[in-house]
């Protein structure tokens, strides 16, 4: 299957698009001839390349891999696989689902993802829990658009969820204590130029916020600590100043601006650690220093090997820098030394087109 175009269902009004499923009956056991208990520990042991083909048997296997019981048995035991999911655009938007390759120690492409906007530029993607979501985008015949998708890596299926309250395009999106956040962007109008739109999916519903300290000119969210880092660019003096929004109060509060640095590079943050890709001047991994409030040196990287522009992900210990074409650079934070020397794995290429990724998300089931 490994780099074939898998095609992924489109629900519609609460009903699957496919049919021929078998029939089981109401009683009908997992496995025959074992509890259900042990067939599902028997099962959550298939690794994550084959559940395609284990939806396929029967509507009782489809539907336990959906189910929040496998979600969780598999993540119990320590059997939960992460994949990446790499938005990247030739003629349209595609997503390259990736899976960690042990006998490369990089990434290997599993799946090839249409989603439902496909031509659509300036979307955002954000990941809660098992589920990657698209969000508003534009085009040329079409001005921004308020549309959420939502793909569920455990069903394979697409579904339209509660469209955002403000249509939006090129916009920041960032996904905090199992909800969406989203600000910014194009497509704001007078009534709403500080809106501080937030999506629960429990709900499936938008909560508008709206903060007098809120400036519109937010150019970057960050996650960190439990709080959402906002780099903002003043129009004043073309310079980055950051603020510190905190969910549960719903307040936000200036901060140290060295971190807003980062407003220009790739991020990602690991055991509670921020890092950054910096590309301005070559290629750099920075890491946050909380203690002493700046950005210290990992190291260097050829541009040769990382291809920028680039993407982060982290999985693990192991940061994947993910460059034009899905070339991979793999950097083990275990083994970074503290002279500034990078000990790291690549590969060239994994697809012909030398497009840039968009945007980059960590799917675990």
């Amino acid at each position: 299957m490994d780099g074939q175009l898998m095609t992924s269902e489109i629900k519609h009004g609460g009903k699957l698009s496919c049919s021929g499923m078998d029939s089981d009956g109401p009683h009908t056991s997992l496995i025959h001839g074992l509890p259900d208990e042990i067939a599902i520990l028997c099962l959550a042991r298939v690794p994550r390349r084959y559940h395609n083909a284990l939806r396929c048997v029967s509507k009782r296997w489809r539907a336990l891999l959906s189910s929040e019981e496998w979600h969780s048995c598999r993540k119990r035991n320590n059997l939960d696989e992460p994949w990446v999911y790499v938005i990247c655009r030739s003629t349209g938007i595609k997503c390259y689902v990736l899976a960690p390759d042990p006998t490369t120690r990089s990434l290997k492409i599993m799946q090839v993802i249409e989603p439902p906007c496909s031509s659509r530029e300036g979307i955002s993607i954000e990941t809660l829990d098992k589920r990657l979501f698209l969000l508003g985008g534009c085009s040329w015949l079409k001005d921004a658009n308020d549309e959420v998708f939502c793909y569920d890596a455990s069903s394979n299926c697409w579904s339209s969820v509660a469209p955002m309250p403000t249509a939006r395009c090129y916009f920041v999106s960032a996904a905090l204590d199992k909800k969406l956040y989203i600000t910014g962007g194009l497509g704001l109008t007078d009534k709403s130029p500080n809106s501080w739109d937030i999506y629960d999916p429990v709900t499936n519903s938008w909560c508008v916020h709206k903060n007098p300290m809120l400036t519109p000119d937010i150019v970057k969210f960050v996650a960190l600590d439990g709080e959402l880092v906002t780099v903002h660019k003043a129009a004043w003096n073309r310079m980055y100043f950051a603020g510190i929004y905190d969910p549960l109060c719903r307040t936000w509060r200036g901060t140290e601006n060295e971190i807003a640095l980062c407003w220009s590079g790739s991020t990602v943050v690991m055991d509670g650690t921020l890092y950054m890709l910096e590309q301005s001047l070559g290629t750099k991994l920075m890491m946050w220093q909380k203690e002493t409030k700046e950005w210290i040196m990992l190291g260097r990287l050829s541009d040769k090997l990382t291809r920028p522009p680039c993407e982060l992900v982290g999985i693990g210990r192991k940061i994947y820098i993910i460059g034009r074409g899905l070339s991979i650079v793999t950097i083990d934070l275990d083994t970074v030394r503290a002279d500034g020397f990078l000990v790291s794995s690549s590969t060239g290429p994994l697809v012909e087109h030398d497009f840039p990724p968009e945007r980059c998300r960590v799917i675990s089931i």
